[in-house]
């Protein structure tokens, strides 16, 4: 992979991370347009995710505090509250690592046909969430746990992680204002845990090189790109403007299709 190749993917990935369009859908095809390697291919999509947690860390910088005051404070408040629904989201997304992760390793090939199946799926998420509008409620246990599922299976490339959690969220009765801060901080613990046990096999057996230049490269593309969307996407979500996203979900996973067949 080329420098200019990993800033393009990673800037596509700060952007599509926090927008409901899959950016691991989007780092397929452009890793499709870019003939990068395909073993390269997953070790690349954690660093430019692990870019996209830290821009999560500085926008929320100050309810992660409040939560971890609260927390370690060891009483049942509101905060101490919120950090258990956080591991409860968890739940999935760790039975589905231990149990299929090598599967879903293996969907990481380039395969365009499976990615525009699932960004069809993303933009029918997003479409159900503008059509089901139930009354707007708090957190709470079952809701977080639905979340989670949404993100476990949004492990597929071309579902939409933000998209997935976002919808199910809404369409369990979260609040607007509530879904979009809880959808970017439940994925930060599964996706630093990802990112530790990454150091330890697949980015150790490239070079120092490899490791630094283009990664880095990918990985700041991605910090800097990701702090403008993440902004971004919080302000939508309170507007009520996923439909457009559904629209283009359809859009670029048809393109997805067509690709796929030629």
């Amino acid at each position: 992979m080329e420098w200019y190749e990993a800033l393009i993917l990673g800037i596509l990935q700060g952007l599509t991370e926090f927008l409901p369009v899959s950016s691991s859908g989007h780092l397929e095809l452009g890793n499709v347009l870019f003939r990068t390697e395909l073993e390269q291919n997953l070790t690349f999509t954690i660093v430019v995710h692990a870019a996209t947690v830290l821009s999560t860390l500085v926008v929320f910088r100050k309810d992660i505090y409040q939560l971890l005051i609260g927390f370690f404070r060891f009483h049942w408040n509101a905060e101490a509250k919120y950090v258990v629904y956080i591991f409860l989201s968890m739940i999935p997304i760790g039975i589905a690592g231990l149990l299929f992760w090598r599967q879903l390793e293996r969907l990481f090939n380039g395969n365009t046909l499976f990615v525009g199946f699932m960004l069809w799926i993303t933009a029918l998420l997003l479409l159900l969430s503008v059509k089901i509008r139930p009354k707007p409620g708090e957190m709470n246990a079952w809701r977080a746990l639905l979340m989670g599922m949404a993100q476990a299976f949004a492990a597929m490339p071309g579902i939409s992680r933000s998209g997935a959690t976002i919808s199910t969220g809404l369409i369990a009765g979260v609040s607007r204002e509530e879904v979009t801060r809880f959808s970017f901080l439940m994925v930060l613990p599964p996706v630093i845990g990802i990112n530790l046990v990454d150091i330890f096999t697949n980015v150790r057996g490239t070079s120092v090189q490899e490791s630094f230049s283009v990664l880095g490269i990918g990985f700041i593309g991605a910090f800097l790109s990701g702090l403008l969307a993440c902004a971004w996407m919080i302000r939508l979500v309170k507007k009520g403007k996923l439909i457009y996203f559904s629209v283009y979900c359809f859009a670029i996973g048809t393109l997805a299709i067509i690709l796929s067949f030629l």
